[in-house]
């Protein structure tokens, strides 16, 4: 179920040239259709995907499970807490960002997971290995909205990570959705306590 509770204090219609947009796995796999398939994962792409296009933000990066042999975080008998189907599975479709945010300009692509469980963006690398908090501050990024799939995951790991960092993080929780939506109550709380807009 995607998390649709709008955020009227956050005004995405001026966006400082200091704030990127981070969008988190938005792939096939986490969509309707894919092996992993979170409930309104598709339509979280394509409202990310206009929001893209509207120009708002000077910066805009992705990051994407990328798995090759991550041990036991897959598993024939997932717990879908710590352990899963295999999913984002390298050199298969389902790694691949989700229709339409394929034909979007990402700055970069950031990577992770491929032979371990990982669930923050700023575990991942981009294309000349460089971690995602040291590529935004080379940018000059000092903000971060962060966007994607799941919200009781991976954008949970990526936010809280990025205030860890000491990027002002908010979440666009509108344009996310949830693996167990009954969760996302206790990871707003979670994220607002550690210092992200939510």
């Amino acid at each position: 179920m995607s998390e649709t509770t709008h955020d009227p204090d956050h005004d995405t219609d001026d966006v400082p040239a200091t704030t990127a947009l981070v969008v988190v796995d938005v792939q096939n796999d986490f969509c309707e259709g894919g092996s992993l398939a979170v409930s309104g994962g598709a339509d979280v792409a394509r409202r990310v995907h206009e929001l893209i296009g509207s120009g708002r933000y000077a910066t805009v990066v992705a990051t994407r499970d990328h798995h090759i042999d991550p041990g036991s975080h897959f598993s024939a008998t997932p717990d879908f807490v710590d352990s899963w189907p295999p999913h984002c599975v390298v050199g298969t479709p389902g790694v691949e960002l989700h229709a339409p945010l394929r034909d979007d300009a990402f700055a970069a692509i950031f990577d992770k997971g491929e032979y371990t469980a990982a669930y923050s963006g700023f575990e991942g690398t981009d294309a000349q290995d460089e971690s995602l908090a040291a590529w935004l501050r080379r940018h000059g990024v000092t903000a971060i909205d962060v966007c994607g799939i799941a919200t009781d995951h991976c954008v949970r790991a990526t936010a809280l990570d990025g205030a860890r960092e000491g990027f002002a993080v908010t979440l666009l929780s509108d344009l996310t959705a949830a693996v167990d939506p009954g969760r996302v109550g206790a990871v707003r709380d979670e994220l607002a306590a550690a210092g992200v807009r939510v």
